[in-house]
C-alpha cells in the first residue's frame, strides 16, 4: 500500500457534477506529477462511489500514488485505499483506525486553528490540512487560515497540507512556509489541461521527489 513518499501536489476529485470525465482527468493528473489523490463524493450514489473509487485504485497503484477516500473509512475498507480524509473530530480518527489499521493514513481538516491540529495529531491523525488560504470555489464559507499557520504547525511533526484557492501562482508561498502539499480541486480539474496544471503546481516544489522525513 503506497504511503507517504514525496511532497508535492495532493488532488482532490470534484464530485459527480462537477467532474464528468473522472477517470480520464485523474489520469491526467497523475501523469503531471499529482503524488497524493483523494476521491471526494458526498453523494450517496454508494454502487456509483464503489466503482469510481474501485477503477481510481487502479490508477493510483500504477502511478505507486496513495488514494484516500473523503470521509468514508468503509468505503476506503471496501477498495483497499491507504486511508481517509476526515473532519475534525477525535472520535473519526478513532473509529476510522479501528477500521483500517495502523497502516492507513488518517488525515483531518484543522480550518484555521493550530490548537485543534494538536489535539488531532494527538489523537493519531497522520497529516493535518489547513485552509483555506484563499478564496475558494467548493469551499466558499470557509475561515481564512492565515499562512504562518504553516510555520507554527512545523513542530506538531506530522505533513501539513494547504487547501482553498489555490493555484500555480499563489501556491509557491505556500510551500515556501512549509506546506509538505498543496491540495488542489478547481485549478487542477477544472483547468483546460489538466496534466499540465500539475505540472505546474509540481513544478513549485525545489524537488518534487524529495521524501519526507
Amino acid at each position: 500500500m503506497p504511503g507517504f513518499t514525496s511532497c508535492g501536489l495532493y488532488a482532490i476529485t470534484g464530485g459527480p457534477h462537477a467532474q464528468a470525465n473522472l477517470l480520464a482527468d485523474v489520469q491526467q493528473a497523475l501523469a503531471g506529477g499529482a503524488r497524493m489523490l483523494q476521491y471526494r463524493d458526498l453523494s450517496d450514489d454508494h454502487a456509483r462511489r464503489l466503482a469510481e473509487a474501485q477503477a481510481l485504485k487502479r490508477l493510483c497503484d500504477a502511478h505507486g500514488v496513495p488514494l484516500l477516500i473523503n470521509g468514508d473509512a468503509s468505503l476506503a475498507q471496501a477498495v483497499g485505499a491507504a486511508g481517509v480524509h476526515l473532519g475534525e473530530t477525535a472520535e473519526e480518527i478513532t473509529g476510522a483506525r479501528a477500521r483500517l489499521g495502523h497502516r492507513a493514513i488518517i488525515g483531518v481538516s484543522c480550518s484555521d486553528s493550530l490548537e485543534l491540529a494538536r489535539l488531532m495529531v494527538a489523537a493519531g491523525a497522520d497529516y493535518i490540512s489547513f485552509g483555506a488560504f484563499f478564496p475558494s470555489p467548493t469551499l466558499p464559507h470557509a475561515r481564512v487560515a492565515p499562512v504562518e499557520l504553516l510555520r507554527q504547525s512545523a513542530a506538531l511533526g506530522v505533513p501539513r497540507v494547504a487547501i482553498g484557492g489555490i493555484t500555480p501562482e499563489n501556491g509557491a508561498a505556500l510551500v515556501e512556509a512549509g506546506a509538505d502539499y498543496l491540495a488542489v480541486i478547481s485549478a487542477l480539474f477544472g483547468a483546460a489541461d489538466v496534466r499540465d496544471a500539475a505540472q505546474r503546481f509540481a513544478g513549485l516544489y525545489p524537488s518534487p521527489n524529495r521524501n519526507l522525513a
